[in-house]
C-alpha cells in the first residue's frame, strides 16, 4: 500500500510561482514512478510531469516544459513540483500519483495510487 499526500496549493497571481509537495510512504515505492497531474473543471485529468522514485528520468508535458520542474527529495521522501510563470489556465486541482515504473507514464490509468489533490488558483 502507498499513501500520497499533496500540499502547497493556494492562490497566486499570474506570473507567480508555487511549489507543490507530495509526501509518499509505502514499501513498494522503490519500484514506482511518481507523476503529477491536474484536472480543471469540466476537463480530463492532464499529465504534467513524471520522475522515477530514484529521482532520475524526469519528463514533462509540452504544456509545462520550461515552467515546471519535478524533483525528488530523498531525505524527506517527497516529490515536488516547482511551478513558475504561472498562467490563469494553470488553475486546477493538482494530484500526485504513483505506479509501476515500467508502465506509469503519461496515461493516468496506469497509476495505482493517488493523493487527495491540492487546489491551485491563478488569478489575472
Amino acid at each position: 500500500q502507498v499513501q500520497l499526500v499533496e500540499s502547497g496549493g493556494g492562490l497566486v497571481q499570474a506570473g507567480g510561482s508555487l511549489r507543490l509537495s507530495c509526501a509518499a510512504s509505502g514499501r513498494t515505492l522503490n519500484s514506482h514512478a511518481m507523476g503529477w497531474f491536474r484536472q480543471a473543471p469540466g476537463k480530463d485529468r492532464e499529465f504534467l510531469a513524471r520522475i522515477r522514485w530514484s529521482g532520475s528520468m524526469q519528463y514533462y508535458a509540452e504544456s509545462v516544459k520550461g515552467r515546471f520542474t519535478i524533483s525528488k527529495d530523498n531525505a524527506k521522501n517527497t516529490v515536488n513540483l516547482q511551478m513558475n510563470s504561472l498562467k490563469t489556465e494553470d488553475t486546477a486541482v493538482y494530484y500526485c500519483a504513483s505506479g509501476p515504473t515500467a508502465i506509469a507514464g503519461t496515461n493516468p490509468h496506469k497509476y495505482l495510487y493517488w493523493g487527495q489533490g491540492t487546489h491551485v488558483t491563478v488569478s489575472s
